[in-house]
């Protein structure tokens, strides 16, 4: 898909001379970057999905580990118990016998050595295997511990995405039933503003009210610092036919994802290292582009805030 793309680019290039080659190399490189943070965030999101999933598989594992010796450190105290009886009772037969049968005391005393050596190696075993259960009882606690933390934080960066995406919903909701949309799923808040409440046709100038949407989108923002705030620009699939400062969609949608971090920039309380904009051109399309209504569904701005997740990546990296 990229290699057509940018043979589709190269052609625009070589066909519009007054394009700049740096220019659009530029647009490609921070295209290029900002896709690998996004799927690198994508990606950790995911292992650590499937790093909590392991440990509760281990944990299981623990457990099942853990139950099995304690039936077999019960299994030895049985035949422990067994023995001593045993023992017991050869003992007051040798006490008994002492006195009428030197063969009989011989007997017992052999027997009694060899039941004594064999509650000593059960005894041995025993200790062996409860220092063993110790052992796996430390590490079944460390382990529920450490999935419980987990589950902890993933629980409050949920609830904190959640807190967000109501917070963005009451800030916005002025401008409901116009091409906007708040959508909260894999552990991320989507915004999503069609371009009929942001742009004119074919323009990366921000009208005033898709300027207020924004500027009450960044007041939400600015009191939560630790999330990461990707903007993506979104067009059709109708080839750009405006003026020569744009070489064609990709760097339309740019334009306009770089228009909308420029306004988020005035609210001085965002970190400007928590923004990235990117233009994906007509390349992720929600709807279909064969009707005017799907084109204009694909037309849009879409504001994803992803949790940092630091506090996860701690966790996971202890011993």
């Amino acid at each position: 898909m990229l290699n057509k793309f940018f043979l589709i680019i190269t052609t625009l290039v070589l066909t519009i001379s007054c394009v700049s080659p740096k220019v659009y190399k530029n647009l490609e490189t921070k295209y290029s970057n900002v896709k690998k943070e996004y799927d690198l965030l994508s990606e950790d999101y995911g292992k650590l999905q499937n790093t909590l999933a392991g440990l509760e598989k281990s944990l299981a594992g623990l457990q099942a580990d853990y139950d099995k010796t304690l039936q077999q450190r019960n299994k030895f105290q049985n035949d422990f118990d067994v023995l001593k009886v045993s023992y017991d009772n050869l003992k007051a037969s040798y006490d008994a016998l002492e006195q009428n049968s030197t063969k009989a005391i011989a007997e017992n005393s052999r027997k009694n050595r060899e039941l004594l050596a064999q509650l000593e190696a059960k005894e041995q075993a025993l200790a062996s295997e409860s220092m063993r259960l110790n052992t796996l009882e430390k590490e079944l606690e460390a382990r529920s511990n450490r999935i419980v933390e987990l589950e902890r934080v993933i629980a409050m960066k949920d609830k904190a995405m959640t807190n967000l995406k109501n917070a963005i919903t009451k800030a916005l909701t002025d401008f409901e039933g116009k091409g906007l949309t708040i959508e909260q799923r894999d552990g991320k808040v989507y915004v999503s503003m069609e371009n009929k409440l942001l742009f004119r046709s074919g323009s990366w100038a921000v009208g005033s009210q898709g300027r207020q949407a924004v500027e009450q989108l960044g007041k939400v923002l600015a009191d939560n610092p630790d999330i990461a705030i990707l903007i993506e620009g979104h067009t059709d699939n109708v080839p750009y036919k405006g003026n020569s400062q744009l070489s064609g969609n990709w760097d339309l949608s740019t334009k306009r994802a770089t228009a909308i971090v420029n306004i988020l920039r005035e609210n001085l309380n965002i970190y400007p290292e928590n923004l990235t904009a990117a233009g994906r051109g007509e390349y992720a399309p929600i709807a279909s582009n064969d009707t005017a209504e799907g084109k204009a569904k694909n037309r849009r701005i879409e504001v994803v805030l992803t949790p940092k997740l630091d506090e996860l990546s701690r966790l996971l990296n202890e011993k």
